[in-house]
């Protein structure tokens, strides 16, 4: 059997100023403090953004049945946690466009 091949050194970094140039060194360092002070973006970012997303609105609720208003107000919490820039006085404007019948009139009396 042959002799394994010899593993590589990891290059120090005294190794490594005696194999680049001062000028190309100079150019890493700058590199890496750049990268370094960049402001760091935060990963959950990328999934805040809906705007490429759509989602259907929830079913209307009328207002007839308490069993249904539990269901159709899980779906509209849910839709609402899909769009969270959405503020208090669009979300009430726009939960307004979901009722019909008794619990549009029940809503109307309250404003």
């Amino acid at each position: 059997m042959g002799r394994p091949p010899p593993q590589a050194e990891e290059p120090t970094r005294e190794r490594l100023a005696t194999m680049l140039a001062p000028e190309e060194i100079a150019r890493l360092v700058g590199q890496g403090i750049a990268v370094a002070r960049a402001p760091k973006q935060p990963r959950h970012e990328a999934r805040l953004n809906t705007s490429f997303l759509k989602m259907e609105n929830p079913e209307k609720f009328n207002g007839k049945s308490t069993t249904a208003f539990n269901q159709w107000w899980k779906s509209v919490t849910m839709y609402l946690d899909f769009y969270p820039k959405t503020v208090d006085h669009q979300k009430i404007t726009w939960i307004r466009t979901l009722l019909t019948d008794i619990a549009l009139v029940w809503h109307l009396h309250r404003y």
